[in-house]
């Protein structure tokens, strides 16, 4: 496999480059309720339905360290994402989401994660 090294790309028919910093990292999609994954996601090689509103993404590459950025949207109502701040739990090579359903506590539901960050 041969590696292309770049500072900017642009895709075809965007008038503007951008730093390949701004990349994401990962992206994926996970219906926790069915335990299916859709049809996309990015560096992503598997989930993990650890319980109730919890899951992790498992990368197929990893980041360079654990600080990188995390965020996510859900299906459920009332509902926002957070991430586990355990060190054993989100590493550089995967990601413990939890959703969290104002006033029911962890819920499953369907899962739209983005990860920025420098990759390994």
């Amino acid at each position: 496999m041969s590696t292309i090294t770049v500072t900017n790309i642009k895709a075809t028919g965007e008038t503007a480059s951008r730093d390949t910093s701004g990349v994401a990292g990962a992206y994926g999609y996970f219906n926790q309720t069915t335990g299916a994954a859709a049809g996309y996601s990015q560096n992503i090689s598997s989930y993990t339905d650890v319980s109730a509103g919890k899951a992790d993404y498992n990368f197929t590459n990893a980041f360079s360290n654990n600080d990188y950025l995390k965020a996510g949207i859900s299906s459920s109502s009332n509902d926002w994402m957070s991430w586990s701040t355990s060190t054993s739990l989100t590493t550089s090579s995967t990601a413990r989401m939890q959703n969290r359903e104002e006033g029911t506590g962890l819920t499953d539901a369907v899962n739209q994660v983005i990860f920025h960050g420098d990759l390994a």
